[in-house]
């Protein structure tokens, strides 16, 4: 009478040898220890009973074991194993048109002491195999495409520091190469020192976007040339079966970010610049208008007692003085009328060299000038630039006279044109050897009224009407500390009319 146990072996033996896949069990020397017989499997054994033979003898007429065979590795590793066996005439890993099978094989401990240690090996449905090979193939190239083409850095870490992904974009943040960063880059390398962990440990916190993650976070990376980078970072733990596996971090780059926000604040210091320039502009018009009718009457007046009375002594100097205080108010009225741009303005192509030249002629004779040395070098090559000669004479001789008083008379004036970088502007430095400004004050010595002369010695108008002759000129200019000491002035004028073509 049979049994229950063998009732259920006699169901499972009978399963074995009917399923539509070859089943084999082979010794860790490749023999054949037992095999399902079932005989509508023709690719893999082809008798009914090789029981004792090489496996690989028996299987593919080989004379050593089949390349890429997943027995080979589990007798290796001890571990089971899958591989894709594709074997032409010669025994080696070829196309899929011979292809032969693909193998699992898994170890199997002897259970009593006359059986030895043996490895199960069963073939698999290689449509079905192979279809999801190259699922899985696609879908990592798409991964890795993906990732590659993000914009933002994206670099994964093992919890050692270990770098395992580095997308093109790290290396654009990092300066270093995918190859390099996988080789020898640890994590930390990409941080100032200490702020690694300072990371781990604001992710593994649920105060910063929650339980191993870290959101929007302001932060320094390090490039490879030793200098730092602006970044957002937004990272996150990995986790298998609750351990933490890597670490992902998602870099984005500030740098752009940061220069159009000092390009947006400079635009806001010149919008502010422009209209203190036209409200000032409307008041100084208003003024100086007022202004004048007053100052031709005393003028008048003055000059006319001097003609028609005989005055002597004391008298006549005081009308004197009264006659050179109000042609000095006339001056200012002038002055103001110039920077509220009230008088005439007349653009002409003009040699710029010409210009600077014709400033220095009217003043290099005058007493402050005498000891004071003045180096002139000119670009012949810059062409002829649209320009007011007057305005531009008066830009030049107020940042030239400024010059000189800051080095009291004594000292190196220099003056250079040039052309730069095919810019499309011609450039004109004026350079002096006196104190310098001092850092506080730098930004604020073009606004109007702003002057560090003593009182009734400057109206604080030349700078800031020279920044709106410049400006009106569709140009720039500049004032900066010089390394060596001095002061440099940096105008830049455009060589052709602003829309005019370039060509």
């Amino acid at each position: 009478m049979i049994n229950g146990n063998q009732v259920e072996n006699h169901y499972l033996l009978k399963a074995i040898e009917t399923i539509k896949r070859q089943i084999i069990i082979i010794s860790h020397d490749y023999k054949i220890l037992a095999s399902n017989c079932n005989p509508d499997i023709k690719y893999f054994l082809n008798r009914n009973s090789s029981e004792g033979e090489i496996c690989y003898h028996a299987l593919f007429n080989f004379d050593s074991p089949c390349k890429n065979c997943p027995a080979t590795e589990v007798k290796k590793t001890g571990k089971p194993s899958l591989k894709r066996i594709v074997i032409d005439d010669e025994n080696n890993l070829n196309t899929k048109k011979n292809l032969c099978s693909c193998l699992y094989a898994y170890p199997m401990e002897a259970t009593n002491n006359d059986e030895e240690d043996a490895i199960v090996v069963l073939d698999f449905d290689l449509p079905s195999i192979f279809r999801y090979d190259e699922k899985r193939v696609t879908s990592n190239a798409f991964l890795r495409n993906l990732i590659n083409s993000a914009a933002d850095g994206v670099i994964a870490a093992d919890m050692t520091g270990k770098i395992i992904i580095f997308n093109k974009a790290a290396t654009e943040i990092s300066g270093y190469t995918r190859k390099e960063a996988i080789d020898y880059l640890n994590i930390s390398d990409l941080y100032p020192p200490g702020d690694a962990k300072k990371i781990m440990k604001k992710m593994r916190s649920d105060d910063y976007g929650g339980k191993g993650l870290l959101k929007g976070h302001k932060q320094a990376a390090i490039r490879k040339d030793g200098t730092s980078t602006p970044i957002v970072l937004n990272a996150s733990i990995v986790y298998e079966d609750d351990k933490e596996v890597a670490s992902i971090g998602f870099f984005h780059d500030l740098r752009e970010a940061k220069r159009l926000e000092a390009e947006l604040e400079k635009m806001q210091v010149q919008l502010l610049q422009a209209e203190k320039m036209s409200s000032l502009g409307k008041l100084a018009a208003g003024v100086a208008h007022q202004l004048n009718n007053p100052l031709g009457g005393i003028t008048l007046f003055t000059q006319l007692m001097l003609e028609d009375y005989d005055i002597n002594g004391d008298a006549k100097d005081d009308l004197l003085k009264i006659q050179r205080d109000a042609e000095r108010c006339s001056a200012i009225v002038k002055e103001l009328l110039e920077f509220a741009r009230q008088t005439k303005r007349e653009v002409k192509l003009q040699n710029i060299n010409k210009i600077v030249g014709r400033t220095l002629f009217l003043l290099r004779n005058q007493a402050i000038f005498q000891n004071i040395e003045i180096i002139e070098a000119y670009d012949t090559s810059i062409p002829e630039i649209p320009a007011d000669i007057q305005q531009l004479n008066h830009v030049f001789m107020n940042i030239i006279l400024n010059a000189a008083d800051a080095m009291e008379g004594s000292g190196i004036l220099e003056i250079r044109t040039f052309l730069k970088n095919s810019d499309g502007m011609a450039h004109i430095t004026i350079s002096d050897t006196g104190p310098g400004i001092p850092e506080s004050i730098l930004p604020t010595i073009f606004e109007p009224f702003f002057t560090t002369k003593e009182e009734g010695k400057g109206t604080g108008l030349g700078l800031s009407m020279a920044y709106g002759i410049v400006e009106s000129h569709h140009g720039k200019i500049k004032a900066e500390n010089r390394p060596e000491g001095g002061t440099i002035f940096s105008i830049t004028l455009p060589l052709k009319q602003v829309g005019e073509s370039h060509s």
